[in-house]
């Protein structure tokens, strides 16, 4: 029950108080994004984390002026993959065979199935499905802030093309696809913060099919 009561406890903090997170929740949070599952194990994805207060003054520019940017410890920002490519999937199997020691042909079959299944469907649809894997990794994020007492506020409120210039992203091969501050709530000077949860009823949401 842990995991859930700190799930009750977080709520997407509006006014964080500039409190710096330490450092080892922050790494504790990064090992959990890390560790987080994506599709046949890509990781397409990219975080970056974000301290420098000038930067991240430009990135709440460019964020609707969100103060969660400014007032954070730490901004994290996931930079997926703008497409898959047979080299960067062999770059990943490559890893994955040396780290588990067994010849680095184990996985040519498997590799080459995925790039003929992946290669014809274009690289709009390649940069969607490496942005749904991103998604996966905030949400475990997001749940490790909660365990660890940290606040965390997901936002797709940004633009993105500007965040790709600040961090230089183009140049990577990748594009920002969601932000996530880090810090503590400011409990006088958020309006949310003593709000009921409210969630859609248990009935509703849960479908049982036997």
């Amino acid at each position: 029950m842990a995991l859930i009561e700190a799930l009750n406890w977080r709520y997407a903090t509006k006014k964080m108080n500039g409190q710096v997170v330490p450092q080892e929740k922050v790494d504790y949070i990064l090992e959990a994004a890390k560790l987080a599952p994506s599709s046949s194990g890509l990781q397409p994805y990219k975080i970056f984390v974000i301290t420098n207060q000038d930067l991240k003054e430009k990135i709440r520019a460019v964020s609707f002026d969100q103060s969660q940017v400014t007032d954070a410890s730490h901004v994290l920002i996931w930079a997926a993959w703008d497409g898959y490519s047979l080299e960067r999937i062999s770059a990943v199997f490559e890893r994955t065979t040396a780290e588990r020691g067994i010849p680095a042909s184990a996985m040519d079959e498997y590799k080459q199935r995925l790039w003929g299944m992946y290669e014809p469907l274009g690289q709009e649809w390649h940069a969607n499905h490496a942005a749904r894997q991103a998604y996966i990794s905030l949400g475990t994020a997001v749940a490790a802030a909660a365990e660890q007492k940290v606040d965390a506020t997901p936002m797709e409120g940004f633009i993105p093309a500007e965040v790709d210039k600040l961090l230089g992203l183009n140049e990577q091969g990748l594009k920002s696809v969601l932000i996530l501050p880090l810090g503590y709530r400011d409990e006088a000077g958020d309006w949310l913060v003593n709000l009921k949860k409210v969630r859609t009823p248990q009935e509703e949401f849960i479908t049982e099919i036997k």
